[in-house]
């Protein structure tokens, strides 16, 4: 074995395996576990992954939100013991693999479009004649001669 499949192996026990499929763009929860003295809690971080990056145990995402009108950047080892849960709250569409110019955007125009935009518009063809034909009776109805 090779150097590479014997270090493989080895991290191959401490992969998680119940991760979401994350994507650049995506709205995320990670809960994070926070650890004060003796206590344990779990925060909550929500933001957009703007960035990922590395591979095996080694993978990292970075997660941006806006606190207090200031942008906070929270690099996040995907496979670290401190990382509790990872939910999806919304999937963006995106056409670039880091979206570090989400940092000058303000406002509204910091948003992302969501990737299920659209679906109304896919009606076949025959539900459409059928939608159309029941316009012209409902229509014709209503009409004084």
């Amino acid at each position: 074995m090779s150097q590479q499949q014997i270090i493989d192996a080895v991290e191959k026990k401490f992969l998680k395996t119940d991760l979401p499929k994350l994507s650049i763009g995506d709205t995320v929860d990670v809960h994070v576990r926070i650890i004060e003295g003796s206590k344990e809690r779990i925060q909550v971080f929500n933001g957009v992954v703007i960035a990922q990056s590395g591979r095996g145990i080694g993978q990292m995402i970075t997660v941006r939100r806006i606190v207090a009108n200031e942008g906070v950047e929270r690099v996040f080892p995907l496979h670290s013991p401190r990382i509790s849960t990872i939910e999806v709250k919304r999937q963006g569409h995106v056409r670039r693999s880091k979206l570090y110019y989400l940092r000058e955007r303000v406002g509204k125009k910091r948003r992302l479009r969501d990737k299920r935009r659209g679906l109304e518009q896919l009606i076949t063809e025959p539900e459409k004649a059928v939608e159309t034909e029941a316009a012209v009776a409902t229509a014709g109805k209503g009409k004084k001669e």
